[in-house]
């Protein structure tokens, strides 16, 4: 079957696109008041539910990176790559324990807010423009750009359509503020479910019926029987080779460094992202504590199932085609390119089904837009707006300009993103460059929260120090593998800030420490309950695929 979608595809799409539409209108409606609210706009304060809650932070996150490149690493390496879905799921549990209720006690509602708080306005400051440049020109332009590449290839529609599309589609959302955003994610995670769940099972049952069997049950059993190599969990030294896509290979273990990926620095990269992204806490800013840390813990029990949806396909790709299958669709230039396995697949799934799954495609990338679009809106306005050009500006007037913010975002994005098809492996180096970042907020803040000492010099120093210590690590142990880098980075900062907080005694002296206390991190019976079965599921998974 070619790239192109038929009638049949085209209207599952259009369905999908007036259900997501009307039902954020309607939201829109519904909830808004005769003055705009600043806090309603970018919070949704007190109007999401724990439900709304986790979906919107599952559609924010699974976005075309996940569904290419995830699937990529699932034809390349197999099952170990589930661990930044698996990791994440316990990530989130700790971050709805300890985290959120430090945030809601101090009423935080942007991540440079609680460094004002708590170091200085200086420190905030440098944060909040350096957020702003990464999420506008890394993260909402390379979601950009891998998304319209991925529907454009699907679609056969040019690039500059779809990218211009996706921009509009989630322009529309954004607009409405964080309650549509949240409200529309539901319905953008049901569609994102069922559609990958369709991809799944074409791609077992392909596997069932090369073998001469029949159903996705049966291509399950013999996709572990045949590729047993890509059900590990835990990595090897020299144990996986896998196509580098330029025609070589490379060493899996590189990318996913052994027992890293539970007891290392995957844990820096996860609390980074997960705990301290104005993109992903955003979410849970306007709630309650105890519905903030629910809707936690049904995202997290999302995330066990993100590998059945964006991993799975990959395996079975890379089975198929070791078995003479897409040989001619799989290699460009002489390369197995890992990356156009989930593509290749998508192809094959029979009309209406392929429209489904389009509509799931292209949910996960305009939640990812509109999500980081707000979020992007919210530090401007809050954080650097009413700081510094009006500070008497109305709810009003914030809302304004938060929605300006938006739309200049999104042009800037869309003008931008052409350019990441100069970088060979955009997604690499998109990777490479958020996790010399990483180390250096999670220091940061984990010493914000936890201890008094810590001033707001060690906090700069330690905010300057990141990526010259990440770039001096990786000159000076070359090849060592990434996360491996990551965790020495983490540990040289957190010396480096403990150092200059002892001797900083004047420092000492101006510390704003906030309120934090045991009792805080008391949690219900039922949430105590949740987090024991996820953490069950997650330890048995390790124990099964090892």
């Amino acid at each position: 079957m070619g790239n192109q979608l038929q009638f049949l595809d085209y209207s599952v799409f259009l369905i999908y696109f007036v259900i997501v539409a009307g039902y954020g209108y309607w939201i829109y409606q519904r909830k808004k008041t005769a003055q705009a609210s600043a806090t309603d706009f970018f919070l949704a304060e007190g109007s999401l539910t724990w439900w709304a809650i986790g979906a919107s932070l599952i559609a924010s996150n699974i976005s075309a990176e996940q569904f290419i490149g995830m699937s990529g690493s699932g034809f390349a390496m197999g099952l170990a790559i589930a661990s930044y879905e698996w990791m994440a799921a316990a990530t989130l549990l700790v971050v709805a324990v300890f985290f959120l209720p430090i945030y809601l006690k101090n009423k935080i509602y942007t991540m440079p807010q609680f460094l004002a708080m708590r170091f200085s306005p200086l420190v905030a400051t440098i944060m909040a423009v350096f957020w702003l440049l990464v999420y506008v020109f890394v993260n909402l332009t390379s979601i950009l750009y891998l998304g319209a590449l991925a529907v454009s290839t699907i679609s056969g529609f040019s690039f500059l359509t779809c990218s211009i599309g996706l921009s509009i589609f989630a322009i529309l959302i954004t607009l409405g503020g964080m309650k549509v955003i949240g409200y529309t994610d539901v319905i953008q995670v049901l569609v994102l479910i069922l559609g990958g769940l369709a991809t799944t099972y074409l791609a077992l049952d392909l596997v069932a019926q090369h073998f001469g069997s029949d159903g996705a049950l049966a291509g399950l059993s013999l996709l572990r029987e045949n590729a047993a190599d890509h059900f590990h969990m835990i990595l090897n030294k020299g144990q996986m080779m896998m196509p580098d896509g330029k025609g070589g290979f490379e060493d899996a273990y590189d990318k996913l460094p052994g027992l890293a990926v539970i007891i290392g620095a995957m844990w820096i990269a996860n609390l980074n992202y997960w705990g301290f992204n104005q993109y992903i806490t955003q979410r849970a800013l306007g709630a309650d504590l105890p519905t903030a840390r629910a809707g936690l813990l049904f995202a997290s029990a999302l995330k066990l199932l993100m590998p059945i949806i964006v991993v799975l396909p990959g395996i079975a790709a890379y089975l198929l085609y070791r078995e003479g299958a897409f040989t001619q669709e799989m290699v460009v230039d002489g390369a197995v390119r890992p990356d156009k396995a989930y593509p290749v697949l998508l192809n094959l799934l029979p009309v209406g089904l392929k429209g489904l799954s389009f509509a799931a495609l292209t949910a996960a990338i305009v939640a990812s837009l509109a999500g980081k679009a707000n979020s992007i809106s919210t530090i401007f306005t809050l954080d650097l707006y009413k700081k510094f050009f009006d500070k008497d500006a109305d709810e009003a007037k914030q809302v304004r300009v938060g929605r300006i913010a938006i739309i200049v975002a999104m042009v800037i994005g869309t003008v931008v993103a052409p350019a990441l098809a100069n970088f060979g492996q955009a997604f690499q180096f998109i990777q490479d460059f958020t996790g010399l970042i990483s180390p250096g907020v999670v220091a940061i803040f984990l010493l914000g929260f936890f201890w008094k000492r810590a001033t707001a010099n060690a906090a700069l120093a330690g905010a300057i120090a990141t990526i010259p210590t990440g770039l001096l690590l990786s000159n000076m142990f070359a090849g060592m593998p990434f996360l491996h880098r990551m965790g020495w980075v983490f540990l040289t900062l957190v010396a480096l800030m403990v150092l200059v907080s002892l001797l900083d005694k004047k420092g000492q002296e101006r510390v704003h420490p906030i309120e934090v206390d045991t009792s805080m991190f008391r949690t219900t019976q039922s949430f105590a309950v949740g987090a024991v079965l996820i953490l069950g599921i997650i330890a048995a998974l390790y124990i099964v695929f090892w």
